[in-house]
């Protein structure tokens, strides 16, 4: 039986049960004992001592009324879901795990849960042509039919959500806080139009804070949904590894894109690569390792734009900008930029020009978007 708001009674019970605040594989050895989480509750305490740690045991009979009533609160409102393993649309790949949440908030479209998914993470700090990148691969994916799975993170998560947002394949956020809870509060808007043409979904319940053991916990749904994750940006100790790590035990592919070998934000994605990822330059080479995320081949129109997604990483084919062609003087400048960060003592060496006359150039290719400016007084081609 499917659980929705409108079953009332069982919505309270399951979100009884996951007040006690129990792991997932102690709530499915309770359920398989007992059946359903109404047959839980009226459980003796002295019975459930064989399967519940003596410290939840005082837990049991007392559900904190004020969480009660906040998440019943959030199921009375409209488009608000509560999914459970009994329910069809309980996604497939997550039934898989030996540690798969028995039940979840969700708002948006539920159909996205069982379609073919690829999860794209990387760092919060990510660079122009990190987020560049992220928006290329999730669009191109997204254009194919394929789901896109983030964390609705700053950085990375975030440009893939916006990519993946522009076509058919929409995208869904794995969050750590309540679904009534929006972090970081600048991607707000983000999150509405996720529940709108996508999707959110939290295994914690409403009215849960921003808490940091709650992120890296919600990392093995973020790589669970997903056939495969592919890691944009990370730094040597970005949790976006953590997630890489829990595909590769899950039995996910992992990939990779590489990046300079002078910046700290590549260092991560060398590393998964050293350790075995694959590799990837476009979102084709993605779809050559993962048929499967295909559910039918694209049209060979579609088939043009993947193989040139993220074209303008560090191969780097220049951007369409609408701007007219550049002069040699600025050819120059964008030469001894290259794909590396740089700093203008270095423009300075490489070109010969003054501090001057370069900061004058910088600011207007800048303007033109053709450059970034990043911390530290350095610069990179976008």
């Amino acid at each position: 039986m499917a659980i929705n708001t409108n079953d009332a009674t069982r919505a309270r019970a399951w979100v009884a049960l996951a007040l006690w605040g129990l792991s997932a594989p102690v709530l499915a050895r309770l359920l398989r004992e007992f059946g359903t989480p109404e047959a839980v509750l009226a459980t003796p305490p002295t019975r459930l001592a064989a399967f519940v740690p003596k410290a939840a045991l005082n837990r049991l009979q007392s559900p904190d009324p004020e969480r009660l009533a906040t998440a019943q609160a959030w199921l009375a409102e409209a488009g608000h879901q509560l999914i459970t393993w009994d329910d069809p649309d309980y996604p497939p790949s997550l039934l898989e795990l030996n540690d798969a949440p028995p039940v979840f908030f969700f708002v948006g479209r539920r159909e996205l849960l069982s379609r073919p998914a690829l999860a794209v993470v990387g760092s919060r700090n990510a660079t122009p042509q990190g987020l560049d990148n992220a928006r290329a691969f999730a669009a191109a994916l997204s254009q194919a039919g394929v789901t896109i799975i983030s964390g609705l993170a700053l950085g990375i998560d975030a440009a893939a959500h916006e990519g993946a947002l522009t076509s058919v394949g929409s995208s869904l956020a794995v969050i750590g806080t309540g679904p009534d809870r929006v972090y970081p509060a600048r991607n707000h808007a983000l999150a509405h139009r996720l529940a709108e043409k996508g999707g959110i979904l939290s295994e914690f319940l409403p009215g849960t804070p921003p808490l940091p053991a709650n992120f890296p916990r919600r990392n093995r749904i973020i790589s669970g949904l997903a056939q495969g994750v592919l890691v944009v940006e990370a730094s040597s100790s970005s949790g976006s590894l953590i997630t890489a790590r829990l595909a590769g035990e899950q039995g996910r592919e992992v990939f990779a894109v590489p990046g300079s070998i002078h910046s700290p934000f590549s260092k991560g994605c060398h590393k998964l690569i050293r350790e075995g990822a694959k590799l990837v330059e476009t979102a084709q080479d993605i779809l050559d390792e993962l048929p499967i995320l295909l559910q039918a081949s694209p049209p060979s129109s579609i088939k043009k734009m993947l193989s040139g997604a993220a074209a303008q990483d560090s191969g780097g084919a220049a951007k369409n900008t609408g701007e007219s062609a550049p002069d040699e003087n600025t050819k120059g400048i964008l030469t001894a930029l290259g794909h590396d960060p740089v700093d203008l003592d270095t423009l300075v060496a490489r070109t010969g020009h003054s501090a001057e006359t370069l900061q004058i150039e910088l600011v207007m290719l800048e303007l033109q978007g053709r450059i970034a400016a990043l911390p530290g007084g350095r610069w990179q081609i976008r």
